[in-house]
């Protein structure tokens, strides 16, 4: 591959998912120039807000271990230095690193990404070459093409046949139903739409929008306000069975 700049892939560790509100706890740069040669940087950062025990266990950085870190606002500046008039890499990126990071040089009042800047995510290059397609699956785990697709029972079919060669393929042990639906449906969200969530007290919470994190009994008014909007029938529904209760 050609390049005319250096190309920076990076990623980063944090202490939630939250694009807005969750800080960086850790940082890797791989800047590759355009002759080949690599130069790697690492560093952690004190997020100057406590790391949930729940994400130490993901990725392994605790608060103890950042507490005589410099805070992003210390690095911001240098750190900007080093990736100027390159070009920005990495996995997923664009939907949680990039809009992260972004925020994290805002609070540092640095303006952050250059306007030439161009981007290269490598999951959405393994998904342009690997469709995340009923199609693709079925040649995937069942070795053969699907006849007719987009014929609901044909669909249903295939769906049935992948599903069989899941269980063969990744299960060591007959799984339960509450497993499977375990590892589909995220336990924290409530309704399809995502629109509300679950607390770490499994209250209901919103999950969206200026409310974002407060409990649905403590704002009963924009409840109501969703109940008269056009929102899912199932969000619909779970917000009316809480404000009856």
């Amino acid at each position: 591959m050609q390049i005319k700049k250096p190309i920076v892939f990076f990623d980063l560790e944090t202490t939630g998912t939250d694009t807005l509100n969750d800080r960086i706890v850790q940082i890797a740069i791989i800047k590759l120039a355009a002759d080949g040669t690599k130069v790697e940087k690492e560093r952690l950062i004190n997020p100057t807000i406590p790391i949930p025990p729940e994400v130490t266990k993901v990725h392994g950085v605790s608060d103890e271990m950042v507490k005589d870190a410099p805070t992003f606002h210390q690095v911001a500046k240098s750190l900007f230095e080093f990736i100027r008039g390159c070009d920005l890499a990495g996995y997923n990126h664009l939907n949680f690193d990039m809009p992260l990071l972004i925020e994290e040089f805002a609070r540092a009042g640095v303006v952050f990404p250059e306007p030439d800047v161009q981007y290269i995510d490598v999951m959405k290059v393994y998904y342009h070459f690997h469709p995340r397609t009923l199609s693709a699956a079925y040649q995937l785990y069942c070795h053969k093409e699907l006849e007719n697709a987009h014929n609901a029972m044909a669909d249903t079919q295939a769906t049935l046949e992948i599903f069989e060669s899941q269980l063969a393929t990744h299960f060591d042990e007959e799984p339960s139903i509450n497993e499977i639906h375990n590892l589909c449906f995220s336990s924290r969200h409530v309704d399809f739409s995502r629109r509300l969530a679950r607390d770490k007290e499994g209250e209901i919470i919103f999950a969206f929008g200026k409310h974002k994190g407060e409990r649905v009994r403590d704002n009963r008014g924009y409840a109501e306000w969703m109940l008269k909007g056009g929102f899912p029938a199932d969000t619909k529904r779970i917000l009316q069975e809480l404000l009856q209760s």
